[in-house]
Formats: structure tokens, C-alpha cells, sequence
């Protein structure tokens, strides 16, 4: 009866033991075995049970092909579930080694008792079940790839020791995989990952000629990446490199780190310093073709390469995974990326003098184009756009930085003044401007830049879009004071026409709306602009980490658009409608030539009356805000607008006799 007990331990039954709805249990009713015997019995082969689940389990998904082949069915399949596989079986080999032992014994003694076998074998009557709990957890819930390392290192936490050993070795096993990936993901930019399984994700819609072929990938598994050198890993990845040298260039931004995939005890913002370096790695290997000459001079990871593979590879020896020295070893590396990248783009590409020019262009530093520009396009932007408006209005702005002495054509090459034709653009830049040209060239005027490499991964298209959206409203400013300029020339050089008290209302109206508009422009040029643009430099020089060179850019640009209102909808609406008023007022008084007619007047005291009243709100707002301490750079520009006390003893209106 012992060795058809051994059998049945082993998941094999027939004779005295059988397969039910239970499992493997024991005929019942069996003269020669008393019912105590019966229930030991039973008891024993819960084990056999177990052990038959887990083996069916394993040559279902331990094979590569055979996990695809399930992967139809269940949705389970993986590199991860075969490693999982591979990790149980080896513990299952403990087991083996027992029922092995025990045979020796029984072969020696044919009267060895049920009772001694039942000692034998009584620690895994604590491991099997918590064993097929996590077996049944990684089935129940479709665990695929990094999520089985989740659920196995969650399991792994409980107290008993012969669980948590158990499961720190098939963690150990799978996470000789996860090493693999990262070692390729961060050294080489590039993903070994067939079936999606890594917490780095190619973004939907991203185009990415890095990924090798599922044959590529399993000839690298079975090579075992971790044991190669850096210079062997180039030679296994040659013919998809030599696909990519032909691919346009990427931006940083096309993977991304994968929620439902990212393991609990690796921390997002360690996963976002690996997304970091690979992504930077990857741009920087798929753009060797473009690169000056004098950047040539290795690739971000050649002079630590086998270093760093070496660092990588000595975690994997680590029976339990030690987050600290995981954090150190990332950090370690990508310390270096952001180094090199900072060398990179802020000394060899100048990225403070490209934001000097960002500057100049994007934020009107070089007034005085824009004051010649503004001169030079006037008539083609304030109708409606044709087919030609963008060629003329980019011959105007060539003209207009002719004009001024510029001439750096080979910058000047680079912006491009884009004016999207609504019969062919279906989607139009967010106005900055005035409600009444919403339907002109200047509602849809924007600043195209031909960043180059690879300052491209500084100044994304998502960053040029923030600098074109301050570039709209700054503009709308400049033309509106550039107006008012014009305006108080037409009154200084017909000074007769205006000594009537109506026409002292219209100089009183001017000069009020030019205090507005020019204080609201100096604010933003030197209180916001300068000074943030001060504040980033500072930021820069003080670093030598492209991340955060990174995101203080990132942080001039929010402040930038904090400080001029573009996200305060309340206070950029009540902006807009000022230079709303503004405009109207100086095209009616140009159109009338000093001559207003009756009905002129009564327009003239509808924009006052606007003017007054959106002037009064503005007050309110930046006095409300500036009590309550909340926003300080609303009070600097109330400190501008109401200096003397102009303002406050007007009671918050501008425009009144």
C-alpha cells in the first residue's frame, strides 16, 4: 500500500486510490483500512492533489509555444508564465526529493507506518496551499507579464517561513527575465518584449522600429542576455539597428510606464528614471546619423556599458529582491544619462543661447520685428484668410526682420508664421484675440520652429505649443499698444480737432486704455518674463542634470502661462475685452479721420462704457486676490496698474471724465 501511496503522492492513481470531484482520495470501503487510516490517508493525498494541479500547470504554460498556443483560450500566455513555471518546478523539486527519500525508507522497511510518511511530508501541507492560492490568483485574475511578479512578491510577505522562501525562489526565477528587459531597455534602448510584458510600454499609436521579432527575442532569452557583455549584445542586435537608421527621427515621449503592469514595490518615480534613460538612449542610437561631428564621440552608455550590465546582472544573484540597492543601482545609471545629456544639449548644443532665441521670437523679446511686422502685415491679417495669406504673411515677416538688421538667414530659416486656411484646416490654434477678429488672420496666427537635434527632446511639440499660446496673447498686446500709439499721433498732429469737450473725452479715453495696455505689457515683459527667464537660467547654470534642466524649463513655461492669465479664465476674458475695446476704439477713430458723425459718438460711448466696465472688473479681481494673499503676481500687476492711487480713487474704473 505504500508505494501506491508514493504513486498517489505523485499525482498517479488507480487500485486503492482514486480520482474524484475532490481530488485523489481513497477507495472507500476497503476491508484492510480502518477509518482512521482512511482519513490520514485522505489527508496524505490533498498532497498528491495539489502536486498533480501545479505539474498540469506547468507543461501547460511552461513551454513558449505551447503558452501561445493557450493564449487563444485563456488569455494566459508569456515569457513571465513560463518563467513562473519554471520557478514552481523548481520547488516542486523539494518535494520529489522527499518522496524519493521516503521510497529509500519504505524499500527498507515494508511496515514503515502512514504516520512517519505524514511527518515527512508535513511542511508542504502548509506550502502546497499557499502555493495553488497563487497559482489560482495569476489564473482568476489574467496575470500577464510584470503583474505575476506583483502577485507572487505580495503573496510572498506572509509570516510563514516555507511560503516565503518558496515564493522568494520563483521571484527570484522570473525576475531573471525582468533583468533581461531592463538591462536592454536601459543600456541599449531598446525592448525585448514579444508579448507586451514589460511595465515600459510603447504608446498607442507610436510608431517603434526597436522592437525585435518574437524569433529575436527568444534567441536572446536562450542566450542569456544577462551573461553576455555589452559589445556581445550590440552584435545580437545588429540587423534591427540597421533597420532604424532609415526611421525619422523620434521624439522622446513614445513609451510609456504601463499602470497595470508597474510592480507594487517598485516605486513610480524609479520607474520613471528607467523610462528616462531608455528613452534618452534610444534617441540618441537612432539619431547617430544626424549628429554633428562633434558629437560623436560614443553613445550615452559606451564608457560604462559592461559596468552597469555588471551592476545589473549582480541583482539577479540576490536571493530576495532589495529595493534599496535596485534604487541605487538606477539611480547610478541614470545620474550618468542625464549628465551626458546635459553636456550634450546645454554645452555642445548652446541651449542657453536657443533660449535666448526662444526668447527673442516666441516672447517678443525682439520687439522691434514685431513692431515692424505688425506694420508690415496689418492689411493681410485683419480680413479673412486666403489661400495666400501665409506665403505673403511670412514674405512680410522676412521683410520685417530685413528691416530691423537681422541677417542670420540661416535662423531665420527655422520660424515659419503658419496661418491655417479654414476651408483646409479643420483645426484652428486657440484664439488669444479680440471677439471681433476671431474670423481674421490674426485669430489664427501661430510660430512654427524647426527645432535641431537633438534639442528636439528639450523643445517638444507639446512645449512649443505653450510657447505659442503666451507668443498669441503677448502679440495681441503689441498690436493693441502699437494702435494706441498710432492713434495718439493722429490726435498730436491734428490737435484743432480735438479742444471740443467731446473730443477731450476721446484724448481722456486714449490715454486711459494706452496706461492700461502699456502697463499690462511692461508687467509682463519685465515682471513675468525677465524674471522667470532669470530664474531659469540660474537653474541651469547651477546643474549638471538634464531632467532638471528639463523641468525648469518646464517650470518657466507654467509660471509663464500662470502669470499671464491664460489658464485664469476670469481674468483673461476680462483682458481679452479690454483689448477688445481697445481695438474698437482705434479703428473708429481712425475711420472717422477726426470727423465723428452722431452715430460714431454713440458707438464711442459704448466702447467707454465697456471699457469702464470691464476696467472696474479687473480691479475687483486683482483687489480680491491680492487680501487674500493667494496670487502674488495678480497684486504685482495691480501694483503696476494703480501706483498712485489713480486707480483706487477712481473707484476702480479707467475711461471716466
Amino acid at each position: 500500500m505504500n508505494h501506491e501511496l508514493l504513486l498517489a503522492l505523485k499525482g498517479h492513481y488507480g487500485g486503492i486510490f482514486k480520482h474524484t470531484d475532490e481530488g485523489i482520495r481513497v477507495v472507500p470501503g476497503l476491508p484492510f483500512i480502518s477509518a482512521s487510516e482512511e482519513l490520514v490517508l485522505n489527508q496524505l493525498c490533498k498532497l498528491g492533489t495539489y502536486y498533480k494541479d501545479f505539474m498540469d500547470f506547468i507543461q501547460r504554460y511552461g513551454s513558449g509555444l505551447l503558452a501561445r498556443q493557450q493564449s487563444d483560450k485563456d488569455n494566459l500566455h508569456g515569457l513571465y508564465l513560463k518563467y513562473l513555471c519554471q520557478g514552481l518546478d523548481n520547488v516542486l523539486q523539494d518535494y520529489r526529493d522527499a518522496l524519493l527519500d521516503i521510497e529509500e525508507k519504505v524499500l527498507q522497511d515494508a511496515y514503515l507506518p502512514v504516520s512517519y510518511i505524514s511527518s515527512r511530508l508535513q511542511e508542504f501541507n502548509l506550502l502546497f496551499p499557499a502555493l495553488a492560492l497563487t497559482v489560482d490568483q495569476i489564473v482568476s485574475h489574467q496575470a500577464h507579464g510584470c503583474y505575476i511578479l506583483d502577485i507572487l512578491y505580495k503573496n510572498s510577505l506572509m509570516g510563514m517561513p516555507t511560503v516565503k522562501s518558496a515564493l522568494n525562489r520563483i521571484l527570484h526565477v522570473c525576475h531573471g527575465l525582468f533583468f533581461q528587459q531592463l538591462t536592454v531597455w536601459m543600456l541599449h534602448g531598446m525592448t525585448s518584449d514579444p508579448h507586451s510584458e514589460f511595465f515600459i510600454q510603447k504608446r498607442i499609436g507610436a510608431k517603434d522600429a526597436s522592437v525585435p521579432s518574437d524569433a529575436q527575442n527568444e534567441t536572446e532569452e536562450n542566450l542569456g542576455i544577462m551573461g553576455l557583455t555589452g559589445s556581445q549584445l550590440q552584435k545580437i542586435h545588429i540587423d534591427s539597428e540597421s533597420k532604424e537608421i532609415d526611421e525619422p527621427s523620434s521624439d522622446t515621449g513614445r513609451f510609456c510606464i504601463s499602470a497595470d503592469l508597474l510592480p507594487s514595490y517598485i516605486p513610480l518615480r524609479v520607474a520613471n528614471k528607467i523610462l528616462f534613460v531608455g528613452e534618452s538612449v534610444q534617441m540618441f542610437e537612432r539619431d547617430k546619423n544626424k549628429m554633428k561631428s562633434s558629437y560623436q564621440a560614443g553613445t550615452i552608455m559606451s564608457s560604462r556599458e559592461d559596468e552597469f550590465a555588471s551592476d545589473l546582472k549582480e541583482l539577479t544573484k540576490l536571493p530576495e529582491f532589495n529595493s534599496i540597492n535596485f534604487e541605487t543601482i538606477i539611480d547610478k545609471i541614470r545620474t550618468h544619462a542625464a549628465e551626458y545629456l546635459w553636456v550634450l544639449v546645454v554645452e555642445k548644443a548652446e541651449l542657453i543661447n536657443q533660449l535666448r532665441i526662444m526668447k527673442d521670437f516666441f516672447l517678443l523679446g525682439r520687439g522691434e520685428l514685431y513692431l515692424a511686422f505688425i506694420d508690415q502685415a496689418q492689411h493681410l491679417l485683419r480680413t479673412p484668410v486666403s489661400l495666400t495669406t501665409e506665403l505673403d504673411v511670412n514674405r512680410a515677416f522676412q521683410h520685417a526682420a530685413r528691416n530691423v538688421l537681422i541677417d542670420n538667414d540661416a535662423l531665420l530659416q527655422r520660424f515659419h508664421l503658419t496661418v491655417p486656411n479654414a476651408s483646409k484646416d479643420k483645426k484652428k490654434p486657440e484664439s488669444n484675440l479680440p471677439q471681433n477678429e476671431v474670423s481674421t488672420g490674426w485669430s489664427v496666427l501661430g510660430l512654427a520652429y524647426s527645432v535641431q537635434w537633438p534639442l528636439h527632446i528639450f523643445f517638444t511639440p507639446a512645449i512649443l505649443e505653450k510657447y505659442n499660446r503666451i507668443f498669441r496673447f503677448l502679440l495681441a498686446i503689441c498690436r493693441t499698444q502699437q494702435d494706441l500709439q498710432f492713434c495718439w499721433s493722429l490726435q498730436m498732429n491734428n490737435k484743432a480737432a480735438f479742444v471740443s469737450p467731446a473730443a477731450s473725452a476721446t484724448w481722456q479715453l486714449r490715454t486711459h486704455m494706452a496706461f492700461l495696455i502699456d502697463n499690462l505689457q511692461y508687467y509682463l515683459q519685465v515682471d513675468v518674463i525677465e524674471s522667470q527667464y532669470k530664474i531659469l537660467l540660474d537653474k541651469i547654470n547651477s546643474t549638471k542634470d538634464f531632467e532638471a534642466a528639463k523641468l525648469a524649463h518646464e517650470t518657466f513655461l507654467s509660471s509663464l502661462l500662470a502669470q499671464s492669465f491664460v489658464h485664469m479664465k476670469t481674468v483673461f476674458a476680462c483682458l481679452l475685452e479690454i483689448l477688445d475695446q481697445c481695438s474698437q476704439f482705434c479703428r473708429l477713430l481712425i475711420a472717422s479721420d477726426n470727423q465723428m458723425s452722431n452715430k460714431d459718438m454713440q458707438q464711442l460711448q459704448s466702447i467707454k462704457l465697456n471699457f469702464q466696465r470691464n476696467s472696474s472688473l479687473l480691479f475687483k479681481i486683482l483687489s480680491g486676490v491680492r487680501s487674500q494673499s493667494a496670487r502674488p503676481h495678480l497684486s504685482q500687476l495691480l501694483l503696476r496698474l494703480d501706483f498712485n492711487k489713480y486707480y483706487t480713487n477712481t473707484g476702480g474704473q479707467l475711461g471716466s471724465s
